[in-house]
């Protein structure tokens, strides 16, 4: 027995040591890691597209654990210093073989012109183009670069934009689980996979209208890009697939060769002794927020809205979500900076919880009463709850292939009661005060009561984003029911209809911020809000906290605060699914 205690002793004074000094350990190795590498008199920024993209930089200072992630905003503002550093030649990138974000092929491509603009060259090779994803936003990127390169025999597969969706409405009527939902309006069809076979006709034309809009948007850019008339492009592209030295031949790329030929070539274009740069590494050299004079904050938000705070992605990197206390609190500390004279709100959502998305939406009116013109920069989604945040904002810029509108609203829940029978469980509820409390039971469907009131809850959720569209829109209500209802549209479509003021970037939706408030001259950017300070991250990321509990001696299953954590992201992972039994004011 005394050995045992010995034993258990030493490991937990191991996991003490492990835990109080990795995170240092880590930290030294972040500190070391982060030392940018001096930038050579001939430099070629490389970017490799292949390991995916996201549109914001991640908050996570372990992000670097799992490679070089590229965020739209970043390549953004590296090349922007690019543009007027002498010792910056060019641009060599590499292509995904798969498709990209539309909005984010749209932003790039402004980025890369831009580039070109002044001076510059761009050189991009691809070992393939593959018929997956939106495969024409990749080549819509490759055609601004001027300059495209492909691998000897790989293929070039642009032909169309294809989407698929799963039903599983038979599967569940064959196994006896009910969807229980209800949508707010016929577009809002992200619980139609549940309910339906098959696309229902109001389905069908939505996903078909942004689909034309994202092919058009980007056949024109290219065919624009390359020289082309449109039609004639089109005429091209929908005739293949095509070999790489087909499409040589027919001027849909420039040049055929293996990687190590365009990267030769570029260097011998940059000059003698040109070396390439990873773009992380450049852009990590840049300064932000030093100097004085007048400020425009920028806040950023990514992925789904819930409320809360601290519940970003995971300090080693992960899917994002935004946090309704964080961001308003990032606004609040912009309002209050008297510096800051207009603030730039960079969002890509799909949509969240309505409580949050309204908390943020108070925040973002808060700002304009202080005085502060707020515009938004909408990357590739800024839809459903996404809108509603930006629905009150000064002006709304969006990239032509940006999805955004979706205004509208569903929640329901499965039941899973006749199902279960089939397998002997029976779910059985229990329940005290009114008829409502069991209303998310999944052994049984609603009562009319039930569902009489629970959709009186989901009409004043509809009823309220559509007034809060018009008030901030300056739209008629009658105008916003009639082209709200769940549809989802393009920053292209949306534009006409009122909902978005500008196409264009994150850097026009600056031009725009200066231009409302007023500034002349060059004005600092500033970013307000973030994640964890890099140890609480490390501390999170290592489960210290956890771990100095546990030698503590309380039992984890009945600790508060993890059965919260558990929860959260249990909720979190059902309404990305559109499962949740509780989520009625949930807009993707």
């Amino acid at each position: 027995m005394r050995h045992f205690l010995i034993t258990v002793a030493g490991v937990l004074v191991g996991l003490c040591l492990f835990a109080v000094l990795t995170p240092f350990v880590l930290l030294g190795v972040l500190t070391g890691a982060s030392r940018p590498t001096p930038t050579p008199d001939h430099a070629v920024l490389a970017l490799d597209l292949r390991g995916g993209l996201t549109d914001q930089s991640s908050q996570s200072p372990l992000a670097f654990l799992g490679g070089k992630g590229q965020s739209v905003l970043s390549i953004e503002q590296a090349l922007r210093r690019a543009e007027t550093d002498d010792r910056v030649k060019g641009l060599y990138v590499r292509l995904p073989e798969a498709g990209m974000a539309p909005a984010a092929a749209d932003e790039l491509r402004l980025a890369f012109k831009d580039f070109r603009a002044h001076g510059k060259f761009i050189a991009v090779h691809s070992q393939g183009l593959y018929a997956e994803g939106v495969v024409t936003s990749t080549y819509e990127l490759a055609a601004a670069s001027g300059d495209v390169w492909m691998q000897p025999g790989a293929p070039f597969q642009v032909t169309g934009l294809a989407n698929e969706d799963l039903f599983f409405k038979r599967a569940f009527d064959r196994f006896g689980v009910v969807a229980d939902y209800q949508q707010r309006y016929e577009f809002k069809n992200a619980v139609n996979p549940y309910l339906y076979d098959d696309y229902t006709p109001a389905h069908r034309t939505a996903e078909l209208s942004w689909m034309g809009s994202v092919y058009d948007t980007g056949l024109a850019a290219a065919a624009a890009d390359r020289g082309k008339p449109v039609a004639a492009l089109k005429a091209l592209i929908e005739a293949g697939p095509y070999g790489a030295e087909d499409a040589m031949a027919k001027g849909l790329i420039d040049h055929v060769g293996q990687a190590k030929d365009a990267e030769a070539e570029v260097l011998a274009k940059a000059g003698d002794g040109a070396k390439l740069v990873d773009i992380s590494d450049y852009n990590s050299q840049a300064r932000q927020g030093g100097g004085f004079g007048p400020k425009i904050a920028v806040i950023s938000a990514e992925g789904a809205i819930m409320t809360g705070s601290g519940g970003g992605p995971s300090p080693l990197g992960g899917e994002t979500i935004i946090r309704s206390d964080d961001i308003s609190k990032a606004f609040y500390d912009a309002i209050d900076d008297k510096n800051v004279k207009a603030i730039v709100f960079r969002l890509s959502s799909p949509g969240g919880s309505d409580t949050a998305s309204e908390q943020i939406l108070a925040a973002v009116r808060a700002a304009r009463a202080a005085g502060k013109p707020v515009v938004v920069s909408m990357g590739t989604y800024g839809a459903s709850g996404g809108y509603w945040i930006s629905s009150d904002a000064n002006e709304i810029v969006a990239e032509p292939s940006t999805l955004t509108g979706s205004i509208g609203v569903f929640g329901g829940k499965f039941v899973l009661g006749p199902a279960l029978a089939k397998w002997g469980v029976d779910a059985r509820e229990l329940s005290v005060g009114g008829s409502f409390a069991d209303m998310g039971a999944a052994g049984q469907a609603m009562t009319p009561a039930q569902r009489a009131a629970f959709s009186a809850w989901m009409d004043r959720i509809y009823n309220g984003f559509v007034a809060r569209v018009a008030q901030g829109r300056r739209l008629p209500p009658a105008r916003v029911a009639e082209i709200a209802r769940g549809r989802v549209w393009t920053g292209e479509q949306a534009k006409s209809l009122g909902l978005v003021d500008q196409l264009g970037g994150f850097y026009d939706a600056v031009v725009r911020a200066k231009a409302l408030a007023g500034i002349t001259g060059e004005a600092r950017l500033q970013t307000f809000g973030g994640g964890a300070s890099p140890l609480e991250a490390l501390q999170r990321a290592l489960g210290l906290q956890s771990w100095v509990q546990t030698m503590a001696g309380p039992d984890l299953a009945a600790d508060p605060e993890l059965r919260a954590l558990i929860q959260t992201a249990r909720d979190a992972r059902l309404r990305a699914e559109g499962a949740t039994v509780l989520a009625p004011s949930y807009f993707r």
